[in-house]
């Protein structure tokens, strides 16, 4: 199911065992958070994240009798998908007692989520909800909730630059809110300018993973240039990225295997590590060195453009590199 349905079962009763998922990481926790407050279970609950899962600890968990009459609320999340019949048992022992509730806000790419649901069904005691990325709209009402909530004076068009400045990162958002509060006073969009992060870095590294992924990335180039990124910034990420793909593509080659701290001098998040790998896998030395031959007769072009035309080359720049790949 979806948010606006599931916002409807929770005005009757918490559903007992719930799959939350999707490309919405504040709106999982929200509701995550919605069910400690309701439950009160902030001190009783057992939470399990990430590498701390372990399938034993939360069977024993649920199978237990609450403690002086409170509520056994099992928290688990996690970007690794739980073996069927594993949630079939912890769905089963989160209905046997009025006690008992089991959330799992798996953190892993939507489409891997699709094959648990069958173990969240009406049926078994269980429900899914799939969540989406805000757009700007669902987005700023959001944002305009939280404002209100924390009575902080600031205006539509403020929140729609804070959404800019933070890539529409939900969480950023709020976390800025709260922040921004501190000030007591009317926030513009030239305070976020002066006070907040941008996240364009992040969304650089992003832009150019759905590059080498042949996604689409002309609204990504787009919204960068928005929020303040230049295009000798972009170009300048462009060519380290690309750097960073062939030092991986050619340590793969030679040793046939990766291993980042070799090839950066630091280690890499695992997921980070892997990702890059696989990346530079799917490339062809013939067109790594295209790819090289294009950036340096782009950087040349960009240098030597009137400013005004020097975004139309950004853009042509990562569109052509994408041909190559």
């Amino acid at each position: 199911m979806y948010q606006r349905e599931f916002d409807q079962r929770l005005k009757y009763a918490l559903p007992k065992a719930v799959l939350l998922y999707g490309e919405n990481d504040y709106l999982i926790d929200d509701y995550i958070d919605t069910y400690i407050k309701q439950t009160d279970a902030k001190e009783s609950m057992l939470s399990l994240y990430h590498d701390e899962w372990n399938f034993e600890q939360a069977k024993g968990f649920l199978s237990q009798t609450s403690l002086f009459g409170g509520t056994n609320l099992m928290v688990v999340k996690s970007d690794k998908k739980i073996p069927k019949k594993e949630l079939d048992s912890l769905i089963a022992l989160a209905n046997k007692s009025t006690d008992n509730y089991f959330i799992f806000g798996y953190a892993g790419l939507a489409k891997d989520a699709k094959s648990m649901q069958s173990a969240f069904t009406d049926k078994k005691g269980g429900i899914w909800v799939r969540f989406f990325e805000p757009n700007i709209r669902d987005g700023i009402a959001i944002l305009q909730q939280k404002a209100q909530a924390i009575r902080l004076d600031i205006d539509h068009y403020a929140l729609q630059h804070l959404m800019l400045v933070l890539n529409n990162n939900l969480a950023l958002c709020v976390n800025e809110l709260d922040k921004l509060a501190i000030l007591g006073t009317k926030i513009t969009g030239k305070d976020i300018d002066r006070l907040v992060y941008s996240t364009a870095p992040l969304a650089t590294e992003q832009l150019l993973i759905d590059l080498f992924n042949k996604k689409p990335i002309t609204a990504t180039i787009t919204k960068l240039l928005e929020i303040g990124e230049d295009e000798a910034s972009l170009l300048r990420s462009t060519q380290y990225f690309v750097n960073q793909i062939f030092l991986f593509h050619a340590y793969i080659k030679i040793n046939g295997h990766v291993d980042s701290a070799a090839i950066l001098g630091y280690k890499l998040p695992k997921q980070i590590e892997e990702q890059k790998a696989q990346l530079a896998l799917r490339v062809k030395s013939a067109s790594l060195l295209k790819i090289y031959e294009h950036l340096l007769e782009s950087e040349l072009r960009i240098k030597k453009a009137p400013t005004t035309q020097k975004e139309v080359l950004v853009y042509s720049m990562l569109i052509k590199l994408q041909g190559y790949l």
